[in-house]
């Protein structure tokens, strides 16, 4: 590999980490304020939070890989001809293209990089997330109830917890049990608390009432206790039968959705999410071009390049947007899917020609001034 190029990719590497690691921990930051609660109020361990705060980040890494290149592109490109280094490039022979390959050389390991991420890490980690949450809420449901909120537990059960004492206790409970939905029971006590047994968690209420209606003889039945324990075990979900939601499911599974009624209803989004997969990773490539166009063609400013700055900012949201909008109107209407990898094509071959020299625009002339002009007129 010539200096050049080794150069080059050194700049390019340095500030790209950095701020890849930075929008990585303002975003990570984001998602994992939805926890935050369950750590200071509810008593969640510290290693949980953390642990489910890894687990998301694959689902964000893929789309901020592909921006973090192109936010360090403009940085460094815009850096270099400051310090009149591109100037001197170009003095010594180098081309566009010849300037563009290192970077395209960083933009095509970021491509597999985001491949990698979306066709296997990304569902891997997002679908052991989703089980991890069904574990707290047969693991950890005390720290889940929240006081004053009706709370469900599965789809046949609401808590009610007024407060919460000291040690886990609950005070001011109410719970409406509808899994026999011909004997609905509702029970309230002073007092209780959830316990883990070896049968399963356990619902202990202290010093309180059971009223269950017969809606068949239309009676009410109504039991006062000094201790009743409820079995809610039964109410964990299985996570085989669980539904799986599109970003939990790897390309085989979004391509080919079983033959089930939830399956069949969602497979324009499963459609959406394969397609979007197999697109997004070249975002990478359509997003350094885009840069690289916009800061590399055309003849040297000396006063500066923030008008092709912007332009490539404004280019690449333009992108960015009709993507993503994309994505939204394939999963409405499958057959439109085409139109993903005809944005991507756009965005690589349009850069590709400005870069090549083809002008899509006339170029300005520039008026004479001087004696030129006095002879002109």
């Amino acid at each position: 590999m010539r200096r050049y190029q080794t150069y080059l990719i050194r700049q390019i590497l340095g500030p790209f980490l950095l701020i890849t690691a930075g929008l990585t921990a303002v975003i990570w930051l984001s998602q994992s304020l939805n926890f935050l609660d369950l750590i200071v109020n509810r008593g969640l361990s510290l290693a949980t939070f953390l642990y489910l705060g890894v687990l998301l980040m694959p689902s964000f890494l893929g789309v901020i890989l592909p921006i973090a290149l192109f936010c360090t592109l403009i940085f460094v490109c815009n850096r270099l001809t400051l310090d009149s280094e591109l100037v001197s490039f170009r003095a010594a022979g180098l081309g566009p293209w010849r300037l563009a390959t290192p970077i395209m050389k960083i933009a095509l390991a970021v491509v597999v990089v985001v491949y990698a991420i979306n066709l296997y890490f990304s569902p891997l980690s997002y679908r052991s997330f989703r089980e991890s949450q069904f574990v707290i809420r047969g693991d950890y449901s005390s720290v889940l109830l929240q006081e004053g909120v009706f709370t469900p537990m599965g789809k046949d059960m609401t808590i009610y917890v007024r407060a919460r004492g000291s040690e886990g206790t609950l005070l001011g409970i109410l719970v409406h049990d509808t899994r026999n939905a011909a004997r609905p029971v509702t029970m309230m006590a002073e007092q209780g608390a959830l316990v883990r047994t070896e049968d399963g968690p356990r619902f202990v209420m202290l010093k309180g009432n059971r009223q269950e209606i017969d809606r068949d003889r239309g009676q009410l039945s109504l039991l006062y206790f000094d201790r009743y324990a409820l079995d809610i075990g039964q109410l964990a979900e299985d996570q085989g039968d669980r539904f799986r939601t599109a970003r939990e499911r790897y390309l085989d599974e979004l391509l080919n959705p079983g033959p089930g009624e939830d399956d069949q209803k969602n497979r324009g989004k499963f459609l959406a999410e394969a397609h979007q997969r197999l697109a997004s990773p070249w975002y990478a490539v359509a997003l350094t071009l885009i840069g690289l166009a916009a800061l590399l063609s055309g003849e040297h400013n000396r006063r500066g390049y923030w008008k092709r700055v912007v332009a490539a900012i404004g280019a690449a949201f333009a992108f960015e947007a009709v993507a993503l909008a994309l994505v939204n109107i394939v999963a409405k209407n499958p057959p439109l899917a085409t139109l993903l990898y005809l944005n991507l094509a756009i965005g690589i071959i349009v850069p590709s020609l400005v870069l090549s020299g083809v002008r899509f625009w006339p170029r300005r002339r520039s008026r004479p001034s001087g004696p030129e002009a006095q002879a002109a007129a």
